[in-house]
């Protein structure tokens, strides 16, 4: 159904609102069975080892803030957050905001986020996050600022962008990249795929009369295209986006997607120079065994960790857990055409 997920909550529902987690290490995403894999390998002091501890989260996106300590934001309840010292052991740490603004209710009649967008620029920590309701494009994304980017320190900055029905578009699922001295921000779910816009450097709102560009589609109606997120590595801007269903327990079948461009706008294209606006798109990560449905992901630029690796950051739904939803973190690796890959 075009327009976004809606997590039931409960502590161990299939679509819970914020869900158990752990991280996966591996060759790249094929569908071959899991115990032809090597299983988790924890690595102590950086995000790349097996997770344990409360990690139940959904849309999640992770930032190494300036003390070390990990942080993944995530759905629902005023922004989920979680903290970890090492990478490893994470535990539940509130939520991002303390109290509701009160435009959300125009937005959600729950008044609950989705989809958070974390990232660390000029001193002050930025989080972009999306208010809407299932099924509609009648959508907005805020944003709020920290000095500190822990949990319960944002100060909300009220609505970036927004949709309506009207729109062929969903604003939801924010993604932010800086490039070339400019910022743009990535956004969409159905409808007609992925949309950018930029934002102002300074107040990080979108700039006034700034067009709307288009980044990516499918082909065929649902448009099962959402949850872009923007890195920007070398000559290249990558965008990672989860195709196909999410959020239905073990009967999700999303997997992520990439292509990439020279300019932030694109064209975007795969590795067979398909481009992403024609609905094509590098297969990166899909189902295996137990690890059902990939999707909402995020990258995390860990410099502060072992290497200063890229991490992938995504849920999952396990199959051997009753289709509930986890968060998984996984190594980024980059081959010699600059293409990415999961695994050490």
């Amino acid at each position: 159904m075009p327009g976004r997920r809606r997590h039931p909550r409960g502590p161990r529902a299939a679509l819970t609102a914020a869900a158990c987690a752990a991280l996966l290490l591996g060759p790249p995403p094929t569908a071959q069975a899991a115990d032809d894999r090597p299983g988790p390998r924890p690595v102590a002091g950086d995000v790349t080892g097996a997770v344990t501890g409360d990690i139940e989260v959904h849309d999640p996106s992770a930032i190494r803030l300036e003390d070390g300590t990990y942080v993944v934001y995530s759905t629902h309840n005023g922004i989920e957050a979680r903290t970890s010292t090492d990478g490893v052991h994470w535990k539940r740490a509130g939520s991002a905001f303390r109290s509701q603004p009160a435009w959300w209710r125009a937005y959600s009649a729950e008044s609950d986020p989705w989809a958070p967008e974390v990232l660390h620029r000029g001193g002050t920590y930025w989080l972009y996050y999306a208010v809407s309701s299932f099924g509609s494009n009648h959508s907005a994304i805020g944003l709020a600022t920290s000095p500190t980017g822990l949990p319960g320190t944002w100060e909300d900055r009220g609505v970036v962008f927004s949709s309506t029905t009207t729109d062929d578009y969903n604003a939801i699922d924010p993604g932010v990249v800086e490039g070339g001295g400019r910022l743009w921000m990535s956004f969409g779910s159905h409808w007609t795929g992925i949309r950018m816009v930029e934002l102002d450097r300074r107040t990080g709102t979108v700039k006034p009369g700034a067009p709307v560009h288009h980044l990516a589609t499918r082909p065929d109606a649902p448009y099962a295209v959402e949850a872009p997120s923007l890195v920007k590595r070398g000559a290249y801007y990558y965008l990672f986006v989860s195709y196909d269903r999410c959020c239905a327990g073990t009967d999700s079948t999303y997997n992520i997607r990439v292509g990439r461009a020279t300019s932030p706008t694109g064209p975007y294209t795969d590795r067979d120079g398909t481009p992403m606006t024609e609905g094509g798109g590098e297969l990166l990560l899909a189902s295996q065994g137990r690890y059902v449905g990939p999707g909402g992901q995020s990258v995390l630029r860990d410099r502060g960790g072992r290497a200063g690796r890229d991490v992938l950051v995504h849920h999952y739904y396990d199959a051997e857990d009753g289709g509930v939803p986890k968060l998984a973190l996984r190594a980024l690796r980059w081959d010699d055409a600059g293409w990415p890959a999961v695994g050490r």
